[in-house]
């Protein structure tokens, strides 16, 4: 071997020791040598490796932090389903919205798409109002008035269908990318902005998804894709395994150090009331649902829910990961398809129900009129306004049609966790 070469080797291996003087390589930190084959990365031989810090924060999401839990039912089983029996699962760290997607929201997305999509998406995104309309009731004002009017702002959208909650996510990834694109990408790492409560948490950050992987153009090095580590995962809706578990929020129960998790939750609060048993709003609903036959808020005063139908996304204490509304509002669709199996067929890692696999279809007789599941009905859970307690247990599902909406079904989005589990 040539004394050149020798030379060459020699230093590429002091190069990599050097770049490991600080500790062993991170993402965050990888050196300016592969600690394998001793090239220098960023050079005209060597692979390009963007600076990266951590990922960007999406607007609205709060850090779920995975583990072990059980999932299923803790309540009795009143409707006989027995078609979410408890089992052991883990479940990944994910973000999630900390509140329903809301009115504004859904007004911003179609306004963006009337002037970039066709008219005939546009026309398809549009909620159904007429979800509000009773031949024997007078909801009429709600048929008018709850999407657009200012007032109704930030309640939870309704008259959606799990394929247009489906197509706002893929939406929501694209813009939000254009917007991390349109500031330069962050120097490809994005600092993590303080986060804000209230409204200001639904109107500002960054987010997800490979939507606008060419972002930018220009400088390549500048764009928006998965190796600059400057962009998001997809925005999409929370599977229903992921939606259960941060519903249960059982971290406000566990001790530090304590792996057996020793309570359990029939509600995302403690206890088996649906009212503050503690504080100065001692005795107040922690939930909006209906209490019973025809009451729907209680009598006026202290002890109403204080709200007739849906209410501000807001309104009532978030639970232990600091999500709002997790029980009672609106329901909210999840990815999995239904079926009443699932329990036991799916994984006991990251737990999810897609079409096509086991359980066929063909073996329900939906067109005999025998069964309503096929592969185009979705889960969807937590109860609403119009629901009765029972139903604001997590551990609770129920289905419907994936092109059908109701006044008691709203969505909110999650995302992964790329690269850690903290």
């Amino acid at each position: 071997m040539k004394f050149s070469n020798y030379l060459r080797l020699a230093v590429l291996g002091l190069g990599a020791l050097a770049s490991c003087k600080s500790g062993p390589p991170t993402a965050a930190k990888p050196g300016k040598y592969s600690s394998t084959t001793g090239i220098e990365y960023n050079t005209e031989k060597g692979m390009t490796v963007s600076s990266y810090k951590n990922m960007p924060e999406g607007p609205g999401l709060v850090f779920i932090e995975g583990g072990r839990t059980v999932l299923g039912s803790q309540e009795e089983d009143v409707t006989m389903s027995h078609d979410n029996l408890e089992r052991t699962v883990t479940i990944a760290s994910f973000y999630m919205d900390e509140a329903e997607v809301a009115n504004i929201h859904w007004l911003e997305y179609l306004h963006f798409i009337r002037t970039d999509s066709a008219e005939e998406f546009y026309k398809s995104a549009l909620p159904d109002t007429m979800v509000w309309a009773r031949d024997l009731s007078f909801n009429d004002p709600y048929v008018t008035y709850y999407l657009r009017y200012p007032g109704f702002r930030y309640f939870p959208v309704v008259g959606v269908s799990w394929l247009q909650a489906d197509d706002y996510c893929t939406w929501r990834t694209a813009k939000v990318n254009e917007a991390l694109a349109a500031k330069g990408s962050d120097d490809g790492g994005g600092k993590k902005s303080k986060k804000k409560k209230g409204d200001d948490a639904a109107a500002e950050g960054a987010a997800e998804g490979a939507g606008a992987a060419e972002g930018a153009g220009g400088d390549p090095s500048k764009r928006i894709s998965i190796e600059n580590g400057n962009t998001l995962p997809n925005y999409r809706l929370p599977t229903e395994a992921e939606w259960e578990y941060a519903a249960q929020s059982l971290i406000g129960t566990q001790e530090v150090g304590n792996e057996n998790q020793e309570e359990k939750r029939i509600y995302p609060w403690d206890g088996r009331s649906t009212r503050n048993a503690y504080g100065n709003k001692m005795g107040q609903f922690l939930a909006n649902f209906k209490r019973g036959r025809g009451d729907y808020a209680g009598i006026a005063g202290s002890l109403n829910d204080g709200a007739m139908i849906t209410e501000y996304v807001y309104a009532y204490p978030p639970n232990d990961y600091g999500l709002y509304n997790m029980a009672g509002n609106v329901n909210e669709w999840v990815q999995d398809v239904y079926r009443p199996l699932s329990y036991q067929d799916v994984e006991d890692l990251n737990p999810f129900r897609r079409n096509g696999v086991l359980d066929p279809a063909d073996k329900y007789d939906k067109k005999g009129y025998q069964s309503l599941i096929d592969d185009h009905v979705r889960v969807y859970k937590g109860g609403s306004w119009r629901d009765v307690a029972y139903y604001l247990s997590p551990g609770t599902r129920r289905f419907m049609a994936e092109d059908s909406a109701t006044a008691t079904i709203g969505f909110r989005c999650a995302m992964i966790n790329p690269g850690s589990n903290k």
